[in-house]
């Protein structure tokens, strides 16, 4: 709230240079906090890709699971107004990946009981079919 305040009062002042780096500065936020809401669902989605692919089966709830995440990310990443998206598909592929890790994590206490550590699961499991099965399963509205 405080930007805004600063952006009127640059504006009133007729100092745009200074009103354009208030608006810059927000449009980074407003993109960042995008990003870690996308990131949040990408850890929903990749936990139960993970499990999926070490346990070699799959439950109604964890693809409602994923088709819930999937249509949140998609939604997230839409530009309503604008048109187009937040992120590119390389910029989606580098926020799964930042995910990957805590998915992994919550993924060692769920898979077959939580029989593995992270370390022995991530050796269970391809990440980089993963990954690419997530940006597959987000990105057709995105190419």
């Amino acid at each position: 709230m405080e930007e805004l305040l600063t952006l009127k009062e640059m504006l009133l002042k007729d100092d745009i240079p200074s009103a354009l780096a208030i608006v810059e500065e927000l449009e980074e936020m407003g993109r960042n906090d995008i990003i870690k809401t996308i990131r949040s669902y990408a850890v929903i989605l990749l936990l139960h890709l993970i499990k999926q692919q070490a346990e070699n089966r799959t439950t109604r709830s964890w693809q409602v699971s994923i088709r819930n995440s999937v249509r949140e990310i998609q939604r997230e990443n839409k530009r309503c107004k604008a048109g187009g998206y937040y992120l590119t598909s390389e910029e989606l592929l580098e926020t799964l990946e930042e995910a990957y890790l805590n998915a992994l994590d919550e993924a060692s206490l769920e898979v077959e009981e939580g029989r593995y550590e992270p370390e022995e699961l991530e050796q269970r499991v391809s990440k980089v079919e993963i990954l690419h099965h997530a940006l597959n399963l987000i990105a057709p509205l995105n190419s």
